[in-house]
């Protein structure tokens, strides 16, 4: 029979092992360092196995306790896998019952696209298969098979994704007393990696002449052309230029401030306007400046302009899908000014992209802004120049 120090003594090995208790009880040793609660038992002819919890939450004694309780239920007729899950369904503690209760807790945090956007993946693709489980009898063996069959139709970012939201769920049962171990941690390294997306943009500097001559040609709808004209000045994202509103800027103050439930990394973020962006804005004000959008939709002005205007324009003045995308202007905008030696941490605040690999400062939406102000303006300049065809002239860089 088992001690408890023993159990504090197991080690996890390169593959699961178990250590055997009494009539049945036995610990249940993982790679990922889990100690878990397991009774072997049958019912109806079959071997049936029944999870009672992670030491040290549910300790030595209570392990045995439980499975004394199991025991009497088995001699009593009754299947003590089919008891517990009644009681855990009837308590709400269902895997699908969990992730919902973990989701609603991100109100707030999380945007209501980006919310609806998670819970639509797991009732596709999670829920059917795991949401009636009882989220304590969930393995990472059950989580894989999911997550396989994703992976079978070839959407392995969605694979990823679906991972991702499951660990942080299993995480919050843990935190809510209702989970011993997460079968998510398991699994790192299982899956298929994802490739990374590219998209399609110009960095050659004639090229991108080319590009803002064709621009200035576009004979659709004057507000169409001004966002083709803001976007590769401001290097934006797509939706954050198209759901751009008259209330965010201050032109006097050469100023445009996108409100943290706006961004993609929930963070405020200020985007200097060069004289030339901020020409175009003033001509196009009298247009729209009466309504919420900089650049409303064409059927309905209160609404912004759909997100496929300025990919479907770039259609339209020649350039496929393969070449150039609405988003391509943020890789024009960081190639050629990284090319031309500006300060990769103040490229980097402005693209609004948030540090990842946690050596580097905390982010800070307006560090850097005079260097900042000094590089959009730049940048303006420059455009102009390969523009009119004057590609020696430099990106002038400011003093370090």
């Amino acid at each position: 029979m088992l001690t408890d120090t023993a159990i504090k003594a197991a080690k996890p090995d390169t593959r699961p092992y178990k250590l055997s208790d009494y009539r049945g009880l036995y610990l249940y040793v993982t790679p990922a360092g889990g100690r878990l609660w397991r009774l072997k038992y049958r019912f109806g002819g079959k071997e049936k196995c029944l999870s009672l919890g992670a030491y040290p939450d549910v300790s030595l004694k209570r392990a045995r306790e439980k499975c004394d309780d199991a025991r009497r239920l088995l001699a009593d007729g009754k299947d003590p896998g089919v008891q517990k899950r009644t009681i855990e369904q009837a308590n709400g503690d269902t895997f699908e019952a969990v992730f919902r209760e973990w989701h609603g807790k991100q109100k707030g945090v999380w945007t209501t696209s980006h919310a609806d956007k998670i819970l639509r993946r797991q009732e596709m693709h999670v829920f059917p298969w795991l949401g009636a489980k009882p989220i304590g009898e969930i393995t990472a063996q059950d989580l894989l098979a999911v997550l396989h069959r994703i992976e079978s139709v070839g959407a392995i970012e969605t694979a990823h994704r679906a991972l991702q939201n499951c660990g942080r769920a299993f995480l919050y049962a843990i935190r809510t007393g209702r989970l011993g171990a997460n079968p998510a941690s398991a699994l790192h390294g299982a899956l298929k990696p994802v490739k990374p997306e590219h998209y399609p943009s110009i960095t050659d500097p004639k090229a991108i002449g080319s590009l803002l001559r064709a621009i200035d040609g576009y004979s659709g709808s004057f507000i169409t052309q001004c966002a083709l004209k803001v976007a590769p000045r401001t290097f934006v994202r797509p939706g954050e230029l198209r759901k751009a509103q008259w209330s965010e800027f201050d032109l006097d103050s050469a100023e445009w401030k996108i409100p943290a439930e706006r961004m993609k990394m929930r963070t405020p973020h200020i985007v200097p306007l060069s004289a030339q962006v901020i020409s175009f804005l003033r001509e196009l004000q009298p247009l729209t400046g009466q309504g919420k959008f900089v650049f409303p939709g064409e059927r309905d002005k209160e609404r912004p302009m759909s997100e496929n205007t300025v990919n479907a324009a770039l259609r339209r003045l020649g350039y496929a899908s393969s070449e150039m995308t609405g988003h391509g202007f943020r890789s024009m905008a960081s190639t050629l000014l990284n090319e031309r030696g500006w300060n990769r941490d103040a490229i980097e605040r402005q693209l609004a992209h948030t540090e990842r690999d946690g050596s580097r400062a905390a982010y800070n939406y307006a560090e850097y802004m005079t260097e900042r102000r000094s590089m959009m303006q730049a940048w303006s300049n420059y455009l102009d120049s390969l523009k009119i065809g004057n590609n020696v002239v430099k990106l002038q860089t400011v003093a370090a």
